[in-house]
């Protein structure tokens, strides 16, 4: 992934479409269903909480990503996750995997959203990038040997700086849960 302002990420692409991880399936293990996977990709996740027995729903824009998502067994729909969701205010765990609180570029707007999906005791598991690495917004690409695709809306949201976003956002923050180099906030609607 390469940032129209310069900086470059190397994306898990083989992690990406593997199946979840010892460490993922013990946080997945701990959540409340019915679960929605934003940003599901290839429904890994949804695939391990399946077989946790645990009810999911993966949601993706891409057409290719639910293509291997249903492949592998996962229930995904192609939809923006700012459009119509089904079971909206009724979702006990929202996920944010693997950088997704990035999508659209505007990760207050995004967790705003995700406050809306959750039912009044849910949570959100949001996966951060680690403390000190700074968070950014703006448009990247993606690029592979001479493939290259569209610039898109995206942002990254360090940990350290979570607790205003989520804030902003009508979140707040239950506790963390952090595996090696990762970080994963769970996170609470403020209720009014």
């Amino acid at each position: 992934m390469r940032s129209r302002d310069g900086w470059t990420q190397s994306l898990a692409v083989a992690a990406w479409t593997a199946a979840a991880t010892p460490a993922e399936r013990a946080l997945l293990a701990s959540l409340r269903g019915p679960v929605l996977d934003l940003g599901c990709g290839p429904g890994r996740l949804v695939v391990a909480l399946a077989e946790l027995g645990v009810p999911a729903l993966g949601v993706d824009a891409s057409g290719h990503a639910i293509d291997q998502a249903r492949a592998r067994g996962a229930t995904a729909l192609r939809h923006s996750v700012f459009d119509p969701l089904p079971g909206e205010g009724r979702w006990r765990s929202v996920l944010l995997f693997d950088g997704n609180v990035g999508i659209g570029g505007a990760p207050v707007d995004l967790l705003g959203r995700v406050a809306r999906l959750l039912s009044g005791d849910g949570r959100a598991v949001v996966e951060t990038a680690p403390p000190g690495t700074g968070s950014w917004t703006g448009e990247a690409r993606l690029e592979r040997d001479d493939e290259t695709s569209g610039w898109f809306p995206w942002a990254r949201v360090a940990a350290d700086d979570l607790v205003r976003v989520a804030a902003a956002a009508g979140l707040w923050l239950s506790g963390w849960h952090i595996e090696g180099d990762r970080w994963f906030a769970r996170l609470g609607r403020v209720i009014a």
